[in-house]
């Protein structure tokens, strides 16, 4: 993979320097998004210590703007890899003071986590390249996990009087996810429940998310009755009428598609059918704080299919499959007009049928050997990739449409079962 960077791929997570006050003595921190300072009367509260090196770095010098106060307490916004990779740092510029250790705290589920990433480094590493179009063993030390020092699972409230402050567990991206609550102040820092996008649902390298918990979230979140609510990625919303209407209307829009989909599988629709039949309604999906810019509806819609189907497709050739490089070889070998396919897949590419020419080169571009007509396959495929990329809004999808195109044409797809 190359390691290029335009203006679509710059690094997508880390959302600038600098602070922002948003309430007296409540701050945002700027580093792989928003992580959120509280001054306490037992201390600074910070929520992610950041990606380490200069993005720390320069976390702790814009808290320094703010505050010269202790650091109490590091938590957790959720155990994703990378938001927490700078705990190091913070731990060295408290002993730099002569200041105590701050705590480091996560939600219970944090540890069982991080053991399953470290089980599967290899793949979580390969998945990052693939997904944020680095080159191979870009995040082999990019990806560090510090073990809390402490957890808590419902609700922990640090500092007290007018000060306090109270972590709440808010499981949506992850099950192990918390966000802050100033209950004085009504202010609300939602993390990673809370975006300016569609939920990040059903993304296509992640174990399953709950669809309805992170509605069932977002309707708790609401009803604290917050004056301000801060957003992982995004603008602060600001008045309680805006943020009941960000939080009751992404909620709702959620319980919406499980109910669809719901609907759907139980007229014998399978995944692929589902996703065909389904129109997202413009007054829900058409709102600003809903496009789909990182994730996708159809990836929800593909997660909520899963949460009550196994993975069979339907189609009974996939219950005991060959090898796919054998059974893709064996289809190719078994097209007498290789020519003809590719022509047939050529004129829907000219028509700007990209995604079903895509279905058809697939007949020949997944066949393993150098024939010409399967590496004209190839090309094409590649080339077809690139501007389906540029078809989509999401994020993710454009980057695994960008990336597949350059492992296909430097034949290092099998390095990551890309077909």
């Amino acid at each position: 993979m190359s390691n290029t960077t335009t203006d679509d791929d710059k690094p997508f997570l880390i959302v600038g320097s600098g602070s922002e006050t948003v309430a007296p003595g409540l701050h945002i921190l700027r580093g792989q998004g928003q992580s959120f300072v509280a001054e306490t009367d037992a201390g600074l509260v910070v929520i992610d210590a950041g990606p380490g090196g200069a993005v720390t770095a320069g976390m702790i010098e814009a808290l320094r703007e703010l505050s010269d106060a202790p650091v109490h307490a590091l938590c957790y916004s959720h155990g994703h890899v990378g938001y927490n990779a700078g705990v190091p740092e913070w731990l060295a510029h408290a002993r730099e003071r002569g200041e105590p250790a701050p705590r480091v705290i996560a939600h219970r589920n944090v540890p069982r986590r991080y053991a399953r990433y470290r089980e599967t480094q290899a793949l979580q590493h390969r998945m990052a390249e693939v997904q944020f179009n680095r080159a191979p063993g870009f995040f082999d030390k990019r990806l560090a996990m510090h073990e809390p020092g402490e957890t808590f699972d419902e609700r922990l409230v640090i500092g007290s009087g007018d000060r306090r402050i109270e972590l709440f567990w808010a499981p949506s991206e992850t099950d192990d996810a918390i966000a802050l609550w100033s209950p004085v102040q009504r202010v609300l820092y939602g993390g990673a429940a809370l975006l300016d996008s569609i939920p990040n649902i059903g993304t296509p390298f992640r174990t399953m998310r709950d669809t309805v918990r992170w509605a069932g979230t977002l309707e708790a979140m609401a009803a604290l009755n917050p004056r301000k609510a801060v957003r992982e990625f995004g603008p602060v919303i600001d008045g309680e009428a805006a943020v009941q209407q960000v939080l009751t209307h992404t909620a709702r829009a959620l319980r919406w598609l499980r109910a669809e989909v719901v609907r759907l599988m139980n007229e014998g629709l399978n995944e692929q059918q589902v996703l065909a039949r389904i129109r997202f309604p413009e007054e829900l999906f058409g709102v600003a704080w809903m496009k789909p810019s990182y994730g996708d509806p159809g990836y929800i819609v593909r997660d909520i299919y899963r949460s009550e189907n196994g993975w069979w497709d339907r189609n009974p050739t996939s219950l005991h499959p060959e090898a796919p490089e054998d059974a893709a070889g064996a289809v190719a070998a078994a097209i007498s007009d290789k020519a003809g396919v590719i022509a047939s897949a050529q004129a829907l590419a000219d028509a700007g049928r990209w995604q079903l020419a895509l279905h058809v080169i697939d007949l020949l571009a997944t066949a393993p050997g150098e024939a010409p007509e399967i590496v004209q396959a190839r090309r094409l495929k590649a080339a077809w990739l690139r501007e389906r990329a540029r078809q989509v809004a999401s994020y993710v999808s454009r980057n695994l449409y960008r990336v597949s195109a350059e492992m296909i044409e430097q034949g290092t797809q099998a390095r990551f079962g890309i077909r």
